[in-house]
């Protein structure tokens, strides 16, 4: 308005030269001026009335009687929030705990699961609350013990050494002479993998061995729980059934939306949509920030036994449950400050785990759950542990615990929103699937109709990408305690895995387990047909993991976007990293070769069958003396002079030579 008046003023002055028009010109400066005749406006007139206008607006107006009522009763939750949410926590939790002890007094044995999640959940409230409110006082109570073990940690770890060496031995040459020889060929292995990874280190003169030792014990310690206590094995077996269980329920869509028949297409119409489901799941339990209490549990014990960071520890932890482009988003505000050695282990750990939504397809191809289960969580701290071998800390870390680290939050509003957008996300991980598998199993093909052509004119036809994997591989898998008769499969599994993906891997081991479990001749012209349990399983933890070249570029893509200040960290060290989380896998393998007990999963006409193929099975294996027990006593009682069920003439044998009894049926 002010260039309006004074455009108004020159232009009078030009047109009229009047010095009556000038001192009205200046007495209006504050004044707009309208061309369509010679009105004048005055804006201040104008903002006094709307001024008045509003204040009538403002001006207090009767409410009526449930307004008032209304305005009470907000003005009381204001004054009582606090109470009021107490109350309610307090009857919900009273409810919870009465329905727990109904259904503990009606069956306790059915109920146990139920008590037993309780009880943690609990215990881990009550750590939160008292972490909260009494972090100082618990601090101070604990300083005087943190300062003897800093002032004695001389002596005392060299002691902690010495017993945790003098331990391994004597376990070691007890399980040997309980378990058999072969569990030997898996240590040896994984002292071979550390050696490894300590020859090629980046910087071998500064590897700090905490967080290596530490890592592989947690692992040891995992896998010793998960695969040698019944209560482990039960555990997880349960909660792989549960698992099973729950992604049975993504069958009522798919056949909603493909028809009856939908199982006729199974990868497309039953295996892809439980990657849909688990994705609308994960995205439910971000939102209600489940998953991130969950995490951030898991990260502290690895913070805490190991000495890592907090963002590499959050990542680790977080990689047993998402995946290796999503996982980083936890720690986004902190990826351009971590090291070189951090975004290395943040990589690593990607590379060396897999994602819970295609973790549920690879149960729905037949592969075990609960080895499955175990394999993410073990491969957590032996990521880390081989991360931090690999590429040791040089750098002093800006991000730590002091820094009050905050993980990442999802953006939608509610819990209808974050469903959607789980499925929606989901649609390109499947499409990213199913057009990988596509393309690759095309390549596939036709490089082995080459290779196959090249080796017919050297009179070897059967050369194929499968059988030069094998050759290359075969040493890792011996190490790994694959049994020799079953090295060349595993081994070209491991070739698919590096080369291609894991999803192909898994889809041809399935292949192998369904041989297995439907019996019939092992070998069909010379070809294996399916491999042993121990050999299953420990391609099983192997094959758990995303080091694949695929996934070298989704890794280096989807963290440059996070980070684009670390592009050239990211590139630098992504090929090392998927190097790592191939060994974190063939470490965890190890340590399931050393610890998995056949007998625990597996019948006894197959275990019995299983010990016939092999020379080095003790005499006083447990297993195999209650199976051969359990079998003379079954013919004892038997009418039958030769009572054969499942077991074979093959069981027999192995059974007359362990018990060494001379009875009719040995004759």
């Amino acid at each position: 308005f002010w260039n309006d008046s004074e455009n108004v003023d020159v232009t009078n002055l030009k047109g009229l030269g009047d010095n009556s028009q000038r001192t009205k010109n200046s007495q209006n400066k504050k004044t707009g001026h309208i061309n369509q005749g010679d009105e004048y406006i005055n804006i201040e007139s104008d903002l006094h009335e709307n001024k008045r206008a509003s204040a009538d607006d403002e001006q207090p107006r009767l409410k009526g009687h449930f307004e008032k009522k209304y305005d009470k009763v907000c003005e009381f939750y204001k004054r009582h929030k606090t109470r009021i949410h107490y109350v309610i926590c307090g009857i919900l939790m009273t409810v919870y705990s009465a329905v727990v002890i109904a259904a503990c007094s009606l069956n306790f044995q059915r109920a146990l699961p139920l008590f037993i999640i309780t009880v943690i959940a609990t215990l881990f409230i009550c750590w939160d609350f008292l972490v909260a409110k009494y972090e100082d006082k618990i601090a101070a109570f604990l300083s005087p013990g943190e300062k003897y073990l800093k002032k004695q940690w001389f002596w005392l770890k060299w002691v902690l050494w010495a017993a945790l060496i003098i331990t391994v031995i004597y376990w070691l040459i007890f399980d040997t002479a309980k378990k058999g020889s072969r569990h030997l060929i898996s240590f040896v292995g994984l002292v071979m993998y550390v050696l490894l990874m300590f020859i090629f280190s980046k910087y071998p003169t500064r590897v700090a061995w905490r967080p290596v030792l530490a890592g592989i014990g947690m692992q040891f310690i995992l896998g010793l729980f998960i695969l040698r206590t019944k209560v482990g094995f039960d555990a997880f077996n349960w909660l792989g059934i549960q698992i099973q269980t729950f992604l049975e329920y993504s069958d009522t869509g798919a056949e909603f939306v493909f028809g009856n028949k939908y199982k006729e297409h199974f990868f497309a119409f039953k295996v892809l949509p439980i990657v849909v489901f688990f994705s609308t799941v994960m995205s439910i339990l971000y939102h209600t920030g489940f998953m991130q209490w969950l995490i951030r549990k898991i990260g502290w014990i690895m913070h805490i036994f190991m000495g890592t960071t907090p963002v590499e520890s959050l990542v680790a932890a977080g990689n047993i449950f998402v995946g290796q482009t999503e996982c980083p988003l936890l720690v986004q505000p902190y990826l351009p400050y971590v090291t070189k050695s951090e975004l290395h282990a943040v990589m690593t750990a990607g590379f060396s785990s897999v994602a819970g939504s295609v973790l549920g397809a690879y149960i729905s191809f037949g592969v075990s759950s609960s080895h499955l289960l175990a394999a993410s969580v073990m491969s957590a701290p032996a990521a880390l542990a081989t991360s931090k071998l690999f590429w040791p800390e040089t750098e002093k870390p800006l991000v730590t615990l002091a820094s009050g680290l905050q993980m990442g939050k999802g953006d939608s509003k509610n819990l209808l929103e974050a469903a959607s957008q789980g499925a929606s996300t989901s649609i390109m991980m499947i499409a990213n699937i199913a057009v990988n598998l596509i393309s690759f199993l095309a390549l596939l093909t036709f490089l082995d109709s080459a290779l196959s052509w090249v080796g017919s004119l050297f009179d070897y036809p059967q050369l194929n990408f499968e059988n030069i994997c094998a050759y290359v591989f075969m040493p890792f898998s011996f190490m790994m305690g694959v049994d020799w008769e079953d090295c060349f499969i595993v081994a070209g599994l491991l070739g698919y895995k590096t080369f291609f993906n894991e999803f192909l891997a898994y889809e041809r081991l399935s292949k192998l387990i369904h041989n297995r479990e439907k019996g019939g001749s092992m070998y069909i012209n010379g070809v294996k047909q399916y491999m042993t349990v121990h050999s299953e399983v420990i391609a099983t933890y192997a094959l758990c993991g995303f080091a694949n070249f695929g996934s070298l570029g989704l890794v280096i893509g989807g963290l440059t976007s996070l980070a684009p200040s670390k592009k050239k960290e990211i590139a630098g060290g992504a090929f090392r990293a998927m190097v790592a989380g191939t060994v974190t896998c063939f470490m965890t393998a190890c340590i399931a070769g050393m610890l998995v007990v056949p007998g625990l999963e597996v019948p006894c006409h197959i275990l019995l069958e299983n010990a016939s193929n092999f020379t080095d099975f003790p005499a006083n294996n447990t297993e195999l003396v209650e199976c051969c027990q359990h079998l003379f006593s079954s013919a004892n009682h038997s009418e039958k002079i030769f009572p054969t069920g499942n077991y074979s003439l093959t069981s027999w044998k192995v059974c007359c030579q362990i018990l060494g009894q001379p009875s009719f049926h040995c004759t």
